[in-house]
């Protein structure tokens, strides 16, 4: 809470007690020292409830020594209680001599002190709750933004993840052609080197402007379509509103480079298309808002056991990362259709 604010609500409660006594002053008059002598009751609930609030609950209670606690409270309690109820009796007296006395047997006497007892230990309960009320949020505070911090060092690290996953498949691939293909190769580092500054400048930022995802993917499969032959059916389809919305860098790269390591064969016919689009529309219980969806969808045929290329950690980053960034904002939804012959990957996520 704003210690302004708590400061307040610290002098707006006490102005009002202090103010409370004048309800219960009769009288054709006002007697000033009457008033002030009427005070003693909600002083006394003060001074109960600050030792509690600022020494004996943050210093005793909280860290366990709450015999002391408790010992201390029942003593100042009764003892400012017994005095309290002195001190109203003899008030009452002196200015009320004509009106009934305030207890007419012993009976009533203890009866009354017990209360004025018990109105000091509701201020001791309530000063207690309040300082434990706070310690909780805090420490609730102290959680929530140690889980952030968790989070947040997560996906940076995720994200630092992706670029030697990237480099190392696309160095891979470069590889490969110079052994048949050494102007292809070149055309491929050329391409490799537009990437390189948004794998490198933009992918530290939180988010970036989809255009600039969209070309990034656009160089990548340019880079993919070098080294493919030309019946390989190969599509990047992209129809989006406002280029400018924000986005998660390098989000969907795993899943092009699975498409492309998995649909694509030397011998069998292979396609890979691949589709960004944004329209405004209904995300789950939510209003209308814009929605991002890739799809993939590609021939599929599946590595073999002894093929242990990226270790199958591209799709698990990919779900981790939309669940940080993107938590119950996406939907996912992949396999393979009933004849196993295409692979199907479609996230949507709401902006």
């Amino acid at each position: 809470m704003n210690r302004q604010l708590l400061i307040f609500l610290h002098v707006a409660i006490w102005a009002f007690m202090f103010l409370s006594p004048l309800t219960f002053m009769r009288g054709n008059g006002l007697h000033i020292l009457q008033y002030l002598m009427n005070c003693m009751t909600p002083l006394l609930m003060m001074v109960v409830f600050y030792v509690n609030y600022l020494w004996l609950t943050p210093r005793h209670f909280v860290i366990g020594k709450r015999r002391y606690y408790l010992l201390f409270n029942v003593v100042m309690v009764v003892v400012l209680g017994i005095f309290l109820h002195v001190w109203v009796v003899n008030t009452q007296m002196h200015f009320q001599t004509d009106g009934p006395p305030r207890y007419e047997s012993s009976i009533d006497m203890v009866l009354l002190t017990v209360r004025d007892i018990l109105s000091l230990a509701m201020s001791a309960a309530v000063a207690t709750a309040i300082v434990l009320a706070m310690r909780f949020q805090h420490n609730e505070d102290a959680r929530l933004a140690a889980e952030a911090a968790r989070a947040d060092a997560e996906l940076k690290n995720l994200r630092s993840q992706i670029n030697p996953h990237f480099l190392l498949n696309t160095l891979n691939n470069i590889y490969a052609l110079t052994a048949f293909n050494q102007s292809a190769a070149q055309d491929a580092i050329q391409q490799l080197s537009k990437m390189l500054r948004h794998l490198l400048y933009d992918n530290q930022q939180d988010f970036v402007a989809l255009k600039d995802e969209i070309q990034f993917l656009d160089n990548y499969v340019s880079l993919m379509k070098i080294r493919l032959p030309q019946q390989v059916d190969v599509r990047f389809d992209h129809r989006v509103s406002n280029p400018e919305l924000q986005v998660a860098p390098l989000i969907y790269i795993s899943l092009v480079e699975n498409a492309f390591k998995h649909g694509i064969s030397p011998t069998e016919p292979s396609f890979v298309h691949i589709s960004l689009t944004t329209a405004v529309e209904q995300f789950g219980d939510n209003p209308a808002a814009d929605v991002l969806t890739l799809s993939i969808s590609n021939s599929y045929h599946p590595k073999t056991h002894q093929d242990h290329s990226g270790h199958g950690i591209g799709l698990s980053q990919v779900r981790r990362r939309l669940e940080l960034t993107y938590p119950k904002r996406y939907e996912w939804q992949k396999g393979v259709t009933g004849d196993g012959t295409v692979y199907t990957s479609t996230i949507k996520i709401k902006l």
